[in-house]
């Protein structure tokens, strides 16, 4: 892979930083504010900090990973065995995600039914979608990796 393609990955990587900052600042005044004109949830507003700052961990750790990758894809060892453990580690985060984006659906239909804004349900399932896929990549691209080492 080329040098100049794998910088542009690193850079569209690190747009996921901005990311954290509006999980820090704005993700808490969105859910107080919700609380505050939903009734019903006012009490559930704790699980709503648990469950959204429970999926920026393994986003944050799944960028670093990417970025590990990229790494060694710049020094031609993209089918090493570190590689390989940064691939799957990448996949795991995204099911993690994933998987707490659905626990959190009942909770955001909640939001959105009170509220009577369906945008919450659709960027939802819009980290569900995009999260999955990066996932079933990484193992696509893990599998023929190992494929290849053995044959």
């Amino acid at each position: 892979m080329k040098r100049s393609s794998t910088i542009f990955l690193k850079v569209a990587v690190f747009i996921g930083s901005p990311i954290l900052t509006l999980f820090i600042f704005l993700l808490p005044m969105v859910i107080t504010g919700l609380s505050h004109v939903i009734p019903v949830s006012a009490y559930l507003q704790y699980i709503g900090f648990i469950g959204l700052y429970g999926a920026v961990m393994p986003f944050l750790f799944a960028l670093y990973q990417t970025i590990k990758f990229l790494s060694y894809v710049n020094k031609n060892n993209a089918v090493s065995e570190q590689s390989l453990n940064a691939l799957k580690n990448a996949r795991y985060c995204g099911i993690t995600v994933s998987v707490l984006y659905v626990i959190a659906m009942p909770l955001l239909f909640l939001m959105a039914d009170g509220d009577d804004a369906p945008g919450i349900i659709l960027f939802a399932l819009l980290v569900i979608l995009s999260t999955s896929v990066s996932a079933v990549f990484a193992n696509v691209f893990e599998k023929r990796c190992n494929s290849n080492k053995i044959s």
